[in-house]
């Protein structure tokens, strides 16, 4: 875990998957550790987050979906009003962007929205736990949350 703090230091600005907030809203066994590093350092103001209004969509869906609209508004109104963190519309610039990243590197339409999103905003780390995005390794350090997972 020291190993993902340093990394994300170094970058200053992290882009953060939709699975960061799940596994941290959610205290995930496995991976919500590494969330709250994260999520913490973020508040802390050590680094400072970056995520698209994908992941409002993404990690409202199932609260949607189960009739709790209580916790759907909850998840929105925190992760829009986290300190140091920016939730940044998916703009015509931003779609510009995940469009030449789907050309070149094949990949789904909200994992290339997420990524030039985080670009577009200046990060310089992508934290995720999404392996095939590793491929844009070249454009931004991609962080994958198995690598640092202590056994």
């Amino acid at each position: 875990m020291d190993e993902l703090s340093k990394r994300l230091a170094k970058a200053k600005v992290i882009g953060l998957d939709t699975s960061v907030f799940i596994y941290f809203l959610e205290d995930n066994p496995k991976y919500g550790p590494l969330a709250r590093i994260t999520i913490n350092g973020i508040e802390n103001g050590k680094w400072e987050g970056v995520t698209s209004t994908i992941t409002l969509m993404e990690i409202t869906v199932r609260p949607w979906q189960t009739g709790h609209e209580l916790i759907a508004r909850e998840y929105e109104a925190v992760l829009v009003h986290f300190p140091n963190l920016s939730v940044v519309d998916v703009d015509r610039d931003a779609a510009r962007t995940a469009a030449q990243l789907r050309a070149k590197y094949n990949v789904a339409p909200p994992d290339a929205l997420q990524v030039a999103a985080s670009l577009n905003f200046g990060a310089k780390a992508f934290l995720t736990n999404d392996r095939r995005l590793s491929r844009f390794q070249d454009l931004i350090d991609v962080l994958v949350m198995d690598d640092f997972v202590e056994e």
